[in-house]
């Protein structure tokens, strides 16, 4: 199952309090970026993200799901309906995201 642009669309508008939120299809799903780091996605309608130790300690209880078969397992974001708790999950994560590689 495919993600929907309309979810897509929901999860943006929740995150539309931080600046520099951007997405990119990609094979059916959407990869999440905020000030340029990948910190999650959307997959088969499922907000998941990056299993860093910031968002485990914030979401204790969270699932841990693979996006699709044979990927790592990342963080089911249920309460994507908490606008405040959503931005300030993206924003606390930033400091520990990979940064972005250079491609040459």
């Amino acid at each position: 199952m495919a993600s929907t642009k309309a979810y897509l669309d929901f999860v943006l508008e929740q995150l539309s309090g931080l600046d520099e939120i951007s997405s990119r299809a990609m094979m059916g799903a959407y990869i999440l970026y905020y000030r340029g780091r990948i910190f999650g996605g959307i997959y088969d309608d499922r907000l998941l993200v990056k299993p860093v130790s910031v968002a485990v300690k914030m979401m204790p209880d969270a699932e841990m799901e693979p996006p699709y078969d044979g990927a790592k397992k990342m963080i089911l974001v249920d309460d994507v309906d908490n606008r405040q708790f959503l931005c300030e999950l993206v924003e606390s994560m930033w400091e520990e995201l990979p940064e972005k590689k250079n491609i040459h």
